[in-house]
């Protein structure tokens, strides 16, 4: 049976801080949870909470028992400063250690400057990748790119200490690779640390000081696992304690499987033999938010598809692995059997899309044939595309050269060819928009549709319009928008007398072409939405919103439904100027 170190520690657990509380206590074995293997913190050095923790996990191999203190938790490091010596090869044996035992965290310091990093033996042995994310505030973060598995470890890089400690650092392995890491080695992990806090002066801490100022107390018998210091300090009683505790022995965590599991709709668990035997394609329903765990990384291939008149979101991971047949219904809803779901893959993929499945009765409740995201982008892509052409041939004309590629920035015949394989920028926009959307991620939103249509150049609506008879200074300062509105108000008025192509260009100043145009005034309203996110204007968008007719008692739920208010008049503010063009160039003089 384990040391129980709470209980044969000194102190009731009730005048203990919590911190000290967590220090004594074993680590269970669920595998998702972050177990402390290192830490350097100092909180309020010289007031009334004051609190200090030098920890380091050591590898301790054989049986279960408590070991002794060790002279490296003082310090919290395994390499207190540099090796020195006269000759060469003095320190041909220099093997650094927790006292003769190896570490998780391979910490160095000199009282001044301290380095942090995941001991060697540990990543090597897993087969851990780094990353260092941040600037002045770096970390490193380990993951196991196999399966893969992100963040299995992570924790600061450095920090120094000049009168006060410059920033806290925390090491953090998964449980479950931890355990695996101590199986593999057949060792425990072992707790060194030195704590400090500042206690309430209580009679249970009295007790033990037998009316003195100090009092050091170690254990009565057995191993001297803790040598911990009382002593009266600023009205209050100061604990200084260091101590070897074990935290972790070498049991793996329980496996993560997908066998005997229930899916709803399915009558008995389910399992790999039976999924792969099932002739017909029995259905499960998922929220689509399982797509988020994929689409926020850029290991994971999450581009949408169409095949066979429907959108597909199947996530894949570097060739190794994918899920298949994931087909979009309704507007956040995916269609998948449930074979498909058991293809080789980890099975903490499965356990994962099982935690977003949605029963059918409820699936049955939302309409399956509403537009899903990745159809509104396709849609923008293609007006984009139809108006690009225009553009190019009404250019044409007038003696403007420019390809549609070179207008809109896409190609027809890529994406017909490779989807948006191209153009990362649409898997992006077309990413996982839930209803109860926030309003940030909607701003966020709105601002990479805008981005999306917005590469148009502005010289060339500017030589069009110019051609079309309108004053070269007043369009030199028009943007974007206005140059559309305008060329849009010039092209109706052409279509209205149905006048032929060949009659765009002209030297005459075409009446009423500055007006305001409401065909496109959803484009002025995506551009404030992308200004609101800097700018913090939002409560002129939502008016704005509401004056086109959205009703934005909507967005009380969230912003998924203003999303789509957005995006559909976007889409039909372009489609618009794209039919314009199109009927103008329809008609020419045949002589």
């Amino acid at each position: 049976m384990p040391f129980d170190y709470a209980d044969a520690f000194p102190l009731p657990l009730h005048v203990m801080p919590q911190r000290l509380r967590d220090l004594l206590a074993p680590v269970g074995l669920s595998p998702r949870v972050m177990v402390d293997v290192a830490a350097n913190l100092q909180i309020d050095q010289h007031g009334p909470n004051a609190e200090r923790l030098h920890l380091q996990m050591a590898v301790v191999p054989g049986a279960d028992g408590p070991i002794g203190t060790v002279r490296e938790a003082d310090q919290g490091v395994v390499q207190y400063s540099v090796p020195f010596g006269d000759e060469p090869g003095c320190e041909a044996q220099f093997t650094p250690s927790i006292s003769g035992h190896d570490y998780i965290v391979a910490a160095w310091g000199d009282g001044s400057f301290f380095s942090y990093n995941l001991a060697e033996k540990v990543w090597m042995t897993l087969g851990l990748s780094p990353r260092c994310v941040g600037n002045d505030q770096q970390r490193l973060v380990y993951d196991d790119l196999g399966l893969p598995e992100f963040g299995v470890a992570e924790g600061e890089v450095s920090s120094d200490y000049h009168w006060s400690l410059k920033r806290p650092v925390f090491w953090r392995m998964t449980n479950e690779y931890l355990r695996r890491y101590l199986w593999l080695r057949g060792a425990r992990g072992v707790r060194v640390f030195y704590y400090s806090a500042q206690l309430a002066d209580t009679p249970e801490v009295r007790a033990h000081m037998q009316q003195q100022r100090q009092v050091v107390l170690k254990p009565a018998d057995g191993v001297p696992w803790y040598e911990l210091d009382i002593r009266e300090h600023r009205d209050g009683l100061l604990l200084q304690l260091t101590a070897s505790v074990e935290a972790v022995w070498p049991q793996l965590c329980p496996e993560q499987t997908a066998e005997g599991i229930l899916w709803p709709g399915v009558d008995q668990p389910m399992t790999h033999a039976r999924a792969d035997s099932l002739v017909m394609r029995d259905l499960v329903y998922l929220d689509d938010r399982f797509l988020e765990k994929y689409e926020q990384s850029a290991f994971y291939d999450t581009m949408p598809g169409r095949a066979w008149g429907h959108w597909y979101s199947s996530p894949s991971y570097r060739g190794e692995w994918s899920f298949t047949e994931c087909r979009r219904v309704g507007r956040n809803l995916i269609q998948v059997p449930i074979r498909e779901l058991y293809k080789p893959k980890p099975e903490r993929e499965i356990l994962h899309a099982r935690s977003f499945a949605v029963a059918a009765a409820v699936a049955a409740q939302h309409d399956l044939n509403e537009e899903n995201i990745a159809s509104k982008v396709d849609r923008l892509v293609h007006a984009l595309l139809r108006l690009g052409d225009g553009l190019s041939k009404l250019g044409a004309l007038v003696g403007l050269d420019k390809s549609p590629i070179e207008i809109t920035g896409f190609d027809r015949r890529e994406i017909a060819a490779n989807g948006w394989a191209s153009y990362p920028a649409l898997s992006r926009l077309a990413q996982v928009a839930p209803l109860d959307m926030t309003q940030q991620a909607f701003l966020a939103r709105c601002k990479s549709m805008h981005e999306v249509w917005q590469r148009i150049p502005n010289g060339y609506l500017k030589s069009l319009l110019e051609k079309a008879g309108c004053p070269r200074a007043a369009v030199k300062d028009l943007a974007s928008l206005k140059l559309l509105q305008a060329l849009l108000n010039v092209t109706q008025a052409l279509n209205v007398h149905e006048e032929a192509s060949d009659a765009f260009a002209s030297r005459d100043e075409r009446e009423g072409w500055k007006d305001r145009n409401e065909a496109v005034a959803a484009l002025f309203l995506n551009n404030d939405l992308r200004i609101a996110d800097a700018h913090e204007t939002v409560e002129k968008c939502l008016a704005a919103l509401q004056q086109l007719g959205f009703d934005t008692a909507n967005v009380n739920a969230g912003y998924g439904r203003a999303l789509d208010f957005v995006m559909d008049g976007v889409i039909g503010a372009l489609g618009t100027i794209a039919s314009t063009l199109e009927d103008l160039l329809s008609r020419t003089n045949v002589e």
